[in-house]
């Protein structure tokens, strides 16, 4: 059975970082892209990075481009979300999904989700 749990959330300063983690199981990462996803209150989810089921590409929303990072430990079926320079505007529930072809920006296309975990950036 896919499952993935994310962690790593928690309350940070503007211009401080996290590292949220997405741990997989059930699914080998070579099979699935991983897609990260926010969801601010009364606002709709929307992707903030991916990386292809082979791990050689990755991609970013344009308002964090630079800033955020991700990457995946293939032996540990780890897939990470490294976030730098956060803003109050970064403060959502980050999900994490798994999709069984490309990546895409669209959550609609993702097929597996995590509970999602939350990051507040607040001073």
């Amino acid at each position: 059975q896919l499952q993935l749990v994310e962690s790593g959330g928690g309350l940070v300063q503007p211009g401080g970082s996290l590292r949220l983690s997405c741990a997989a199981s059930g699914f080998t990462l070579d099979s699935y892209a991983i897609g990260w996803f926010r969801q601010a209150p009364g606002k709709e989810r929307e992707g903030v990075s991916c990386i292809s089921r082979g791990g050689s590409s990755t991609a970013y929303a344009d308002s964090v481009k630079g800033l955020f990072t991700i990457s995946r430990d293939s032996a540990k079926t780890m897939v990470y979300l490294q976030m730098n320079s956060l803003k109050p505007e970064d403060t959502a529930v980050y999900y994490c999904a798994a999709r069984s072809t490309s990546c895409s920006n669209s959550p609609q296309f993702f097929t597996s989700w995590g509970q999602g975990t939350q990051v507040t950036v607040s001073s």
